[in-house]
């Protein structure tokens, strides 16, 4: 169904959602689909870096690799070979708030990728080894090599959340661990990470796609039901924080880069909640796509950046942030960028944004929200996001109606409050030979134009 609201067209689509809780604590959801004839299996762990104790930062990146190195019935990196075999996809990934494990297979295939997980999740332990640690240990530490430590701009998901977050917050350190920490892991500290996150009741499974409800629920209770339910969680500290940084905060990292690059991030309102979605809207009113307002001024306007973008990191506990990614076109020095940056952040501070706009940014929004849950995979996505953070994941049906609830007072509100100069964290990247300059900031934006 399409209605028009306000000049804008809204796609409203009802997703189908079936929930049901294992005794041991397994929390699951199905949302049937035959419109093709795959199946989408989706596990998040409600375990990241920020769950990691002082002194083993890594760890839950770490256990990404660690849980498709086998189990006690599955050989070492068998996961992927059974799974591509019966022609399916599947990866995992590890954030700051959760750890996701998720395969795409034909309809037909569903026991497996059922049985795959359930296997790891129960018996992972048995078949742990300290050569398989010390494999993986290496292969994490290349990792952070290559995509990190040796790649331009790579530092920048290190050093940003360092900056905008205070050094005792869950947040501060590093999603992908430091090189001493990882050396440091002992077998037993993974084991007993393991053990305490790795739970059915740390866990919601979703099911997307081409299959029969009845007959998922029975491969579920009858692979994860035996499954034992966990100790008790270690609770995390106090996520609030202020809403503002009260200063302007500022990070120059001399690089082996061509371009400088500019991530400005602001502290905002935590994902779900009622001022997210201002904030969202604000996010792709600045950078999202062609028609955005820094692609416009920046990028064919005033020709000063070669791309932008804006987006929210979507952190669920305390306070997220929204971050302007800006690099630099060629002959453009740091010190220009970070003021033509900040004349476009002043300039949305003292006139606010247009009706016109808004409704540009909740159309595109919209649209590739409902786009994206046509798809298996992403869909099984969001249902296990939602009962992670929420505890609801019928809360996918009331996106767009959060969303449609966003007006241009809102997100006019969200600019005042939120991206003035004391909310402001700047992480420069420049050449190394340019490192030396001192950026100007603020007091000169006003002289950008």
């Amino acid at each position: 169904m399409v209605r028009r609201e306000g000049g804008v067209q809204f796609r409203t689509m009802r997703i189908p959602i079936e929930t049901f809780r294992l005794q041991n604590g397994l929390f699951v959801s199905l949302s049937e689909d035959h419109t093709a004839p795959i199946v989408a299996v989706n596990l998040w762990y409600h375990v990241g870096s920020a769950n990691e104790p002082p002194g083993r930062t890594g760890f839950a990146h770490l256990f990404e690799h660690m849980l498709f190195q086998g189990s006690a019935d599955v050989q070492a990196n068998e996961h992927f070979e059974l799974v591509q075999r019966a022609g399916g996809t599947l990866n995992g990934s590890t954030w700051l708030e959760r750890t996701n494990y998720f395969e795409t297979l034909p309809s037909n295939q569903l026991e497996l990728a059922l049985w795959l997980e359930a296997n790891r999740m129960g018996a992972l332990l048995p078949a742990m080894t300290q050569q398989k640690l010390d494999t993986q240990r290496d292969v994490v530490k290349n990792e952070r090599r290559w995509s990190m430590d040796n790649q331009p701009y790579g530092s920048w998901l290190e050093k940003l959340p360092a900056l905008c977050f205070p050094p005792e917050h869950p947040f501060h350190h590093s999603l992908m661990g430091s090189m001493e920490d990882l050396t440091a892991a002992r077998l037993d500290d993974v084991g007993q990470f393991f053990a305490t996150f790795y739970t059915p009741d740390n866990a919601v499974l979703s099911i997307a796609g081409d299959f029969d409800p009845n007959e998922a629920r029975r491969l579920v209770e009858r692979h994860f039901g035996p499954i034992p339910r966990g100790g008790r969680k270690p609770a995390l500290p106090d996520m609030s924080l202020p809403p503002v940084f009260g200063q302007w905060k500022r990070e120059v990292v001399p690089d082996d880069v061509m371009l400088p690059r500019l991530f400005l991030a602001f502290r905002s309102p935590a994902f779900g909640t009622d001022g997210y979605y201002p904030a969202s809207v604000c996010g792709a009113i600045l950078g999202l796509r062609n028609g955005s307002r820094l692609k416009r001024r920046l990028v064919r306007e005033r020709e000063v950046a070669a791309d932008t973008t804006a987006f929210t990191f979507d952190l669920a506990k305390g306070s997220d942030l929204l971050v302007v990614d800006v690099t630099a076109r060629p002959g453009v020095p740091a010190e220009q960028l970070e003021q033509e940056v900040a004349f476009e952040i002043d300039a949305l501070v003292r006139d606010g944004v247009s009706d016109a706009e808004v409704e540009r940014a909740l159309a595109l929004i919209q649209t590739m929200f409902v786009s994206s849950m046509q798809e298996a995979g992403e869909r099984a996505d969001k249902l296990s996001l939602f009962a992670t953070y929420f505890g609801d994941p019928n809360r996918l049906n009331e996106e767009v109606d959060r969303y449609r609830a966003v007006t241009t007072e809102k997100v006019n509100d969200f600019i005042r409050e939120r991206l003035g100069e004391n909310n402001r964290a700047s992480l420069v990247y420049v050449a190394r030979e340019d490192a030396p300059g001192e950026l100007v900031g603020s007091d000169a934006s006003a002289e950008a134009r």
